[in-house]
């Protein structure tokens, strides 16, 4: 059975981080991705590439953009993720395409957005959250931590702009008409913090402050434990339920202990639970929290995690080309998506996308033997 996307044709001009993972996304879920990739480029993890088709074009020859543009002519959309301005001097910009394709859906990734003063400047993950917000929040009493680059990249932005490729296509089914997606990592990251800043707004966030909020890793009952083995134990009984059941599991008594949500008791809780685990291995506390309600579980690594026993019940990661790697989610019980395949070579299905395009035969040799494509 093909995956819910099946009909849907996207374009991916190729790039890094957020919009191949959106290609991706998009790929898993059945969609018909065409990679468009510069001959002799580096590559991309293999992961992110996965299950599209690739077709190799040079877009700084005179003939390059004329093939991207008769490639959107036909495709529901097109994704990248280039600076301001860039796929414009390519001769590929959404005015471009658009003319060619009036229902096409251009989605754009970028961190700062299309417009503002940081519009044209560089930067990475690590500086789109810093503005939104949610860097100062992630950290310990020192300093900010950056949580890896999924917030920015992946969540606030290469996931934000596979919603909005969907939501654009599902409105031209309606309208007829295609549009521009401006998806900026800037905005993504902060929509992913609503909540605390619903928090703020309530009183119930201190934002002088880091690792002292109920969701930061300041509240003894929403934090991570060492174990006697070194490693740790992830704590998130955060509902009172849930916070009994933590205390009896650690053989702790309420009632000599500071109240929940007395702030200025927290160190003294927070000594006590860790007090408790420390006393045992990561193994021992695993077994013993499990089938409850105490909100625990053991903290595994990227490495460990595809051998956990729920993930591997759920098959919740997929072994691609002897790789192990995240499948795809989320799930559908009837239009149920396929294991992705392994990224293609660079320029493996340049012939074929061209001769499925219409292209004449000859008209693809001279493309060959010009460099416009590969």
């Amino acid at each position: 059975m093909p995956g819910p996307l099946d009909g849907l044709k996207v374009i991916e001009l190729a790039g890094l981080g957020p919009a191949p993972f959106c290609g991706m996304v998009l790929a898993d879920l059945g969609a018909e991705v065409i990679r468009i990739e510069r001959p002799n480029a580096p590559s991309v993890p293999g992961a992110l590439a996965r299950g599209r088709r690739s077709v190799a074009i040079d877009l700084k020859h005179p003939g390059g953009a004329s093939v991207v543009l008769r490639l959107a002519e036909e495709a529901d959309a097109l994704i990248e993720g280039f600076r301001p301005g860039v796929v414009e001097r390519l001769g590929v910009g959404p005015d471009e395409c658009l003319a060619r394709n009036p229902r096409l859906v251009y989605g754009r990734m970028t961190g700062w957005g299309q417009e503002g003063p940081c519009a044209l400047d560089a930067g990475h993950d690590i500086d789109y959250i810093a503005v939104s917000g949610v860097l100062h929040a992630i950290g310990d009493e020192n300093r900010p931590v950056p949580p890896l680059n999924l917030v920015g990249d992946f969540g606030g932005g290469g996931m934000l702009l596979a919603v909005g490729v969907l939501a654009g296509v599902w409105e031209a089914t309606r309208s007829g008409q295609g549009q521009v997606i401006d998806a900026a990592m800037v905005d993504g990251s902060a929509l992913l913090a609503t909540m605390m800043y619903e928090m703020l707004g309530s009183g119930l966030w201190d934002p002088t402050a880091r690792h002292a909020n109920p969701l930061d890793g300041g509240a003894p009952w929403y934090t991570t434990y060492a174990t006697s083995d070194n490693r740790h134990m992830a704590v998130g009984a955060i509902e009172p339920q849930f916070y009994a059941e933590l205390l009896t599991a650690l053989d702790l008594d309420d009632r000599r202990l500071p109240a929940q949500h007395d702030r200025s008791g927290w160190p003294t809780l927070r000594a006590a639970i860790a007090q408790r685990f420390s006393e045992c291995t990561q193994e021992h506390w695993t077994a013993h929290f499990a089938g409850t309600d105490a909100c625990v579980a053991p903290v595994v690594s990227f490495a460990e995690a595809p051998d956990h026993p729920h993930n591997r019940a759920r098959n919740t990661f997929v072994d691609v080309a002897g790789v192990p790697q995240p499948g795809p989610a989320p799930r559908f019980s009837r239009t149920v998506s396929q294991e992705p395949q392994p990224a293609p070579a660079i320029g493996r299905d340049t012939r074929q996308v061209l001769a499925e395009a219409g292209f004449p035969t000859a008209v693809i040799d001279d493309l060959f033997e010009q460099g416009a494509v590969a």
